[in-house]
């Protein structure tokens, strides 16, 4: 069986993602959409709990993805899952340059683990989690940066902020 994973903060999960995940299930067996605790990042708007459950509502209807979570290093993640493929979505240049040096510590650390890059659709490259959290700090709608399936979800969580 092919599996990989697919990693990241997903908070909240962007269309951006959404492609890339709908992708890798038509190209793998089987995918672990992995949300990871990102110890670089400040406090995340959505707990861990909010970001399972918008990605369960979000793949609701493919077969071959699951969501999990993980605090600690992906290729642990990885390693205890029997899966030797990430998969990281890649919006532009500024992206290549990070993931290009995370997925060559990975391979230090875990040579048997291959990283694979997939370019997001063009329609999605500028859309990023931060920039969704942006405008719903400001009250702006997000629709079109983030399924549909979530926006209720994603418009309760904010006006219960305020």
């Amino acid at each position: 069986m092919n599996t990989v994973v697919y990693p990241g903060s997903f908070d909240p999960v962007t269309m951006g993602h959404y492609d890339i995940i709908e992708r890798s299930s038509r190209i793998f067996d089987e995918v672990y959409v992995c949300i990871l605790n990102n110890s670089g990042k400040k406090t995340p708007l959505f707990s861990h709990e909010e970001r399972v459950n918008m990605l369960e509502d979000v793949v609701r209807g493919f077969g071959n993805v699951k969501i999990k979570q993980y605090n600690g290093l992906l290729v642990d993640f990885a390693k205890e899952n029997n899966i030797n493929v990430i998969v990281r979505g890649l919006r532009g240049i500024t992206d290549f340059d990070s993931e290009l040096q995370m997925a060559q510590g990975n391979h230090m650390v875990s040579p048997d683990i291959e990283t694979v890059f997939m370019a997001t659709d063009p329609r999605y490259s500028f859309i990023s989690s931060t920039m969704v959290r942006e405008f719903l700090s400001y009250g702006r709608s997000v629709k079109g940066f983030v399924p549909d399936a979530i926006i209720p979800f994603i418009e309760a969580k904010v006006k219960n902020n305020q």
